[in-house]
């Protein structure tokens, strides 16, 4: 497996759900960076992962990828509330992620939904109260919104902290 890592590991050698490998074509490509080498069998198998790679260099198919898999996988333990969380420190990238898990999650039952600050409270909790699998969040909407008993991160299994030091500059280290 080593020199399969070292070469050219394909996304189809992960063992990733088949959904999932459709909807990767969309990205037009089929090799793994070194960061998803890395990162993906490991949050497979179940492990905590902490993660540092360069701006392009495939990060957020390295955590969404395992995570998609994992969910599609098990039943969820609300029908209301996520399953996982993905915390960004801000609207700009919440709004990446969340268009990368739409397109990953086209084929699948999973329901993704992005909840930032500078958009309407009330309908992003009428949107919650429908339920969701996969929310990706700011940390101070998500705060405000738990705040309000608009979601419950109980059930959750996944957690994403991405770009965490980040986070910790703007000062969310206690509610973190």
């Amino acid at each position: 497996m080593t020199d399969l890592l070292e070469n050219t590991l394909q996304f189809k050698d992960l063992g990733l759900d088949n959904r999932l490998l459709k909807n990767l074509k969309h990205y037009d490509f089929k090799k793994a960076t070194d960061i998803q080498k890395q990162a993906i069998p490991v949050a497979i198998a179940g492990k905590d992962l902490l993660a540092s790679s360069k701006t392009g260099s495939g990060k957020t198919l390295a955590f969404v990828l395992p995570m998609l898999h994992k969910s599609l996988k098990t039943k969820s333990f609300s029908a209301k509330d996520p399953r996982a969380v993905i915390l960004a420190p801000t609207r700009e990238l919440a709004n990446q992620i969340a268009k990368n898990l739409k397109v990953l999650t086209s084929e699948t039952r999973l329901k993704t939904h992005v909840v930032v600050g500078g958009q309407s409270m009330n309908k992003q909790m009428a949107v919650l109260s429908h339920g969701t699998d996969i929310l990706v969040a700011t940390p101070g909407r998500l705060i405000d919104l738990m705040d309000r008993g608009a979601v419950n991160l109980g059930s959750a299994r996944y957690l994403v902290l991405d770009e965490a030091d980040q986070m910790l500059d703007m000062g969310f280290i206690h509610s973190l």
